[in-house]
């Protein structure tokens, strides 16, 4: 078998159980090798670790698809795998009843760069990893096998992140038939998804149980969402008695599906919702200088470093978004704000809220850290993998 030799010393968070081998670990590649291909990872002795996707066009040269050197990858291997994730989330008593839930979650999972996620009969494929699409065709055949009941299965492995694998990007129906609409209803909110143009794969459903908890705190509040895309936080604050709803978003189409995704909803009182179309960097400056002040202020915004070259930037934009967001809380009030770049850690998000905090002048107290829901796992060997960080802060 096509074997990858790694440098003297290099085999030490293969032994920690890390499934990335980056190039500069690798001493060479004995064998024939195209781009996606299963190799047989070994010391620099020729000890046989772990069998690997091996990925020719990243700095990630290789990613793990299990530590038993001598067990096969195949269509079994991904039955197993595909299987035993979603059977997982259907037997956590947090997740039953869900209709939209995160199946499969790459890395944390034990199937680097597989993403699947289910709209009630709809689901949503997407893979960002060389080593999968080599194998798409298993990967597909097992979710079929696993979730026979489904409409419809679509792909959405249109991510950046392909070109950075060597990979094109594919979308498109794989089987069954895409009803005209799919709709999930999440704690008594019904949420339109857009499978085919929306966001990732058509909806954030790391944010479930922030969103939930946002509608516990709202109770007779005045909410501003920041970057509210479809308008999610917002109707689950509207749900929990919010007095007002302030949403922004620069995207008109997104704004037009948070007002679709309110007209759902006819218990809602939309006469307490107010939609605006702009940069939230500028509108919240003017707000500041109007004296604009909300009882609880939720901060979610797009991922700021989608690469490690862009970390400074965003550690600029946390820093301006919070600083701004603050100033519209009143005393005593709220904010929840949120990180989802990989590239900024949970401590140094703290931190960045925290000096925001500092400069404002105002004491604060973190309630509590927030993170995704348990569909999104974080497996203990891969801290990559936990991507989204939170905190509720009280702001005296």
């Amino acid at each position: 078998m096509v074997t990858l030799i790694l440098k003297p010393g290099r085999e030490r968070s293969l032994m920690r159980r890390h499934p990335w081998i980056f190039d500069t670990s690798v001493e060479r590649i004995d064998g024939p090798v195209r781009n996606g291909d299963t190799v047989l990872v070994a010391r620099h002795d020729g000890t046989p670790l772990a069998r690997a996707g091996v990925s020719l066009a990243s700095r990630i040269r290789a990613r793990v698809w299990h530590f038993t050197p001598d067990s096969p990858v195949d269509h079994a291997f991904f039955r197993r795998r595909i299987a035993q994730a979603i059977a997982r989330r259907l037997a956590h008593p947090l997740l039953r009843g869900q209709q939209g839930l995160r199946l499969v979650h790459g890395e944390a999972d034990g199937l680097p760069g597989v993403i699947l996620d289910r709209f009630g009969a709809v689901a949503v494929l997407q893979m960002t990893f060389a080593g999968a699409e080599r194998w798409r065709e298993a990967i597909v055949d097992a979710i079929r096998r696993a979730l026979p009941e489904l409409e419809a299965l679509y792909e959405r492995s249109d991510s950046g992140a392909r070109r950075l694998e060597g990979l094109e990007p594919r979308t498109g129906l794989v089987f069954g038939t895409l009803p005209e609409t799919v709709v999930i209803e999440e704690y008594g909110v019904r949420l339109l998804v857009d499978v085919v143009q929306g966001h990732k794969t058509g909806f954030y459903l790391d944010q479930r149980e922030n969103r939930r908890l946002a509608g516990q705190l709202a109770e007779g509040a005045r909410v501003l969402n920041a970057f509210c895309y479809s308008g999610g936080f917002s109707l689950h604050a509207l749900a929990g008695g919010a007095r007002e709803v302030c949403s922004i978003d620069s995207s008109g189409p997104a704004l037009e599906l948070a007002r679709r995704n309110l007209a759902l909803d006819a218990e809602l009182p939309a006469d307490r919702a107010r939609w605006f179309e702009a940069d939230v960097f500028t509108l919240l400056r003017e707000w500041e200088r109007d004296g604009e002040r909300f009882d609880l202020v939720i901060l979610d915004p797009p991922k700021f470093a989608p690469s490690a070259a862009h970390v400074p930037q965003a550690r600029r934009a946390y820093r301006d978004v919070n600083l701004h967001g603050m100033r519209l809380v009143a005393p005593g009030g709220l904010l929840m704000t949120f990180s989802c770049s990989g590239g900024i850690g949970t401590e140094e998000f703290r931190e960045i809220v925290a000096e925001c905090a500092a400069k404002n002048g105002r004491d604060a107290q973190v309630l509590a850290r927030l993170q995704a829901g348990p569909d999104h796992p974080v497996g203990l060997a891969v801290p990559e993998s936990e991507y989204l960080k939170g905190l509720l802060v009280r702001l005296e």
